[in-house]
């Protein structure tokens, strides 16, 4: 019988925490399994180039053998781990199915949003070093042992298989006033809907969910991450973002697609400061994008839309493709939008809808068009 729980940790490095982890989820009355995730390097110091080489390679080597045991009982995974053992848990981690329950004890000594984007990861901080036994240690380790008897008793793991299909949507704040009420335009016609939030991580999901049949249709409301991806601003690697689910129904809407996400202010180069700008919080400064840009990303936007099978349209509001993009809003830009709209009418195959508003993206109207198209294309028989 396999193990309730799987246990990657460093046996060369980390023995002792791991036992000390593995000792009280015994206790709770789970049974434990130990995998090793050492390098193995004899007390060798690698070079760069080999360390890299190696972590990759113990990953790859694990992975099956932690897949199999998760289709064949396994209920949790357990890793523990500082900068080069998570990042080899995380890799491992990031091939199992994606809702799989997965705990991450962690230094933290990184950003993890970029591997755990795409993948349900949760995180276990230490605060302190995973370097000998103490106080602070040895309560988040029984943290993630009372984590992980609870996580034992949930009924369904890996996959979301047995769930309906849903509409997938994109969002963020800056287009939230329109996203909140079409999901309560769809939900009012029965459908349900998962947003993700477009940043630059969580389109790594939205794509992951939609190539893997999650969705029965999608509302891109946020494409954004276009200038992410190609003009500024951190994100993820996701290159299936604007055509997984290519198949599915699907309205797209030029929805932040207006400026570039960057950080803090005070962090954010001159050369993007001397346009209109606002602090969208603390950490976010939103740039509006400059006409050349703003050609691209509606060029982009196109081809995204002419390489799709599925039936699809395009509305564009030209009263505003944002919340500051209004009249007196911080990057309001009229310019901008005649520049998008002359662009997609030149580049969109005729297999796309094209609907132009002139409304603003959060005015009821837009809704109204979204749901209609929307329902058009998933019940084509429907005289509405």
């Amino acid at each position: 019988m396999t193990a309730q729980v799987l246990v990657l940790a460093s046996l060369e490095t980390k023995a002792p925490e791991a036992n000390y982890l593995m000792s009280h989820l015994t206790a709770l009355g789970l049974t434990v399994e130990a995998v090793d995730i050492s390098l193995s390097t004899q007390g060798r110091v690698l070079s760069g180039v080999e360390k890299t080489a190696a972590m990759a390679a113990r990953a790859h080597s694990l992975t099956e053998c932690v897949a199999h045991a998760c289709a064949h009982g396994a209920e949790v995974v357990v890793g523990l781990g500082g900068g080069t053992g998570g990042q080899i848990i995380m890799d491992v981690m990031r091939a199992l199915p994606i809702t799989f329950p997965k705990l991450l004890v962690t230094t933290l000594p990184f950003d993890p949003r970029f591997a755990l984007a795409d993948n349900a990861i949760m995180l276990v901080p230490t605060l302190s070093d995973i370097c000998g036994l103490n106080s602070v240690l040895r309560d988040a380790l029984q943290n993630t042992a009372h984590m992980a008897k609870g996580l034992c008793g949930k009924p369904r793991k890996g996959e979301l298989k047995d769930v309906a299909p849903t509409v997938g949507i994109t969002a963020l704040g800056s287009t939230d006033g329109a996203v909140g009420p079409l999901v309560g335009a769809l939900h009012g016609q029965g459908h349900e809907t998962t947003v993700f939030h477009s940043n630059g991580f969580g389109g790594a999901a939205f794509a992951r969910f939609a190539g893997g049949g999650m969705f029965k249709a999608i509302v891109d409301m946020t494409p954004h991450e276009l200038t992410r991806i190609n003009l500024a601003g951190i994100h993820v690697d996701m290159p299936t973002r604007f055509t997984a689910g290519g198949d599915l129904p699907r309205v797209v809407l030029p929805g932040g697609l207006n400026f570039i996400g960057l950080g803090q202010k005070s962090l954010v180069q001159a050369k993007y400061l001397s346009r209109p700008h606002y602090e969208h919080s603390g950490l976010f400064t939103h740039v509006q994008l400059l006409d050349h840009e703003m050609e691209m990303m509606a060029w982009l936007l196109a081809q995204s839309l002419n390489a799709l099978t599925g039936p699809r349209a395009l509305v564009v509001p030209m009263g505003g493709f944002s919340h500051q993009d209004k009249p007196g809003g911080e990057i309001e830009g009229p310019g901008l939008r005649d520049v998008f709209l002359a662009t997609v009418k030149d580049q969109l195959s005729d297999a796309t809808q094209l609907h132009v508003l002139d409304a603003h993206l959060f005015d009821p109207a837009v809704t109204d068009t979204v749901t209609d198209a929307l329902t058009r294309f998933m019940d084509p028989k429907d005289p509405t």
